[in-house]
C-alpha cells in the first residue's frame, strides 16, 4: 500500500517510480534518490526533471505525476532557496546554488568518459583530439589524447586547460549553435561568426576551420550530448592542412561522429538518463564551408 502524503493525502512516490522523457518520447527512467520524506521526494522528482533540461510548470507537472499546485508551491519554494530559477523563456532550470555543482560533476565525468575515446579517435586518423567546453566568454580543453598532441619538443602542444576566446574557430561555434536564444545572443557580441554561421552548424551538425588552440592547423568539431540532448562540450580533432586535406570527408565526419556518440552514451550511462538521438548525424559530402577561421 502506498504512503500518502499528510498535506495532501496524494500518493508520495516511492522507488519504483519512472520519470517520463522529455518532449514526445516514452522512455523513463528509475529514480535513484529517495529519502523517505514525502516532501524532500517530491522536491528531489522536480530537480531530476530539471537536471535533465529546463522545464516549464506543465511539464514538470505532467512528468512528475504530482498536482499542480503541489508542483507549483515546491517549485517556487526551491526557487526563493536557489535551487531553481526561471530561464528566459520563464521555464524552470537548475539555479545558481545547484548549477555549479551539477556543471562541474557533469564535466568530471565527461573528462574521465573522454580519455579512451579520444586515444580511439587519434589511433584512427592520426589526428590531434580533443574536448572542449565553454566557460563564460573561453573554450576550455578538458581531455586530450594520450598519444599525439606532442609537439618536436615533447610538450604537449594543447595541455589539459588550454583556454581561448570563443569568439572564433569551429569549436567555438558547435559549442554556441545549440544554446539557449539569449545565450547565443550574448555569445555573439565581439565574436568573429554571425548567427547565419551558427545556423548552418545546427543544420550540418559539424563545423570546420581554423583551429585557434593551435595556430596553422585545422579543425573538425561536433557535439557532444548528454542529459536533455543538450550539448555540454564540442569533440575536435585537428591537424596540419596538408593532413586534414588528404583524409577523405565523409571517412573523417562518420568517424568523429561514431567517436562522439560514443562518448554521448558514455556520459548517459554514468549519469543514469534516457537515451536520445546520438549526437548530430552523419557528415554532409565533399568540403566543408563553414570556415570559422
Amino acid at each position: 500500500m502506498s504512503r500518502r502524503d499528510p498535506d495532501t493525502m496524494a500518493p508520495v512516490p516511492d522507488g519504483t517510480q519512472s520519470l517520463p522523457a522529455a518532449g514526445p518520447a516514452t522512455a523513463t527512467a528509475p529514480r535513484e534518490w529517495i529519502s523517505g520524506i514525502g516532501v524532500l521526494d517530491k522536491a528531489s522528482v522536480l530537480l531530476e526533471i530539471v537536471e535533465q533540461a529546463p522545464a516549464p510548470l506543465s511539464e514538470l507537472v505532467a512528468r512528475s505525476g504530482l498536482s499542480r499546485p503541489t508542483v507549483h508551491r515546491i517549485a517556487v519554494a526551491l526557487e526563493r532557496l536557489g535551487l531553481l530559477t526561471r530561464d528566459f523563456h520563464g521555464r524552470f532550470a537548475l539555479g545558481p546554488r545547484l548549477g555549479s555543482m551539477s556543471v562541474e560533476a557533469r564535466y568530471d565525468r565527461l573528462a574521465q568518459a573522454s580519455v579512451p575515446v579520444l586515444d580511439d579517435l587519434h589511433t584512427r586518423t592520426g589526428l590531434d583530439a580533443r574536448v572542449l567546453r565553454r566557460r563564460g566568454r573561453t573554450q576550455t580543453c578538458v581531455a586530450t589524447c594520450a598519444q599525439g598532441g606532442v609537439g618536436p619538443d615533447g610538450a604537449e602542444r594543447v595541455p589539459v586547460g588550454t583556454s581561448r576566446p570563443s569568439t572564433a574557430g569551429p569549436v567555438a561555434l558547435v559549442l554556441l549553435a545549440w544554446q539557449e536564444p539569449e545565450e547565443i545572443h550574448e555569445g555573439l557580441r565581439g565574436a568573429r561568426f554571425t548567427a547565419a554561421h551558427l545556423a548552418q552548424v545546427r543544420r550540418r551538425g559539424w563545423a570546420r576551420g581554423s583551429d585557434v588552440m593551435q595556430p596553422g592547423d585545422i579543425a573538425y568539431a561536433v557535439p557532444v550530448r548528454a542529459g536533455g540532448d543538450r550539448v555540454v562540450a564540442a569533440l575536435s580533432v585537428s591537424g596540419p592542412p596538408g593532413r586534414m586535406d588528404s583524409i577523405p570527408s565523409r571517412w573523417l565526419g562518420a568517424t568523429v561522429f561514431d567517436s562522439a556518440a560514443a562518448l554521448t552514451d558514455a556520459l548517459r550511462r554514468a549519469h543514469a538518463v534516457p537515451s536520445g538521438r546520438p549526437a548530430g548525424g552523419r557528415a554532409a559530402g565533399g568540403r566543408a564551408v563553414v570556415d570559422a577561421g
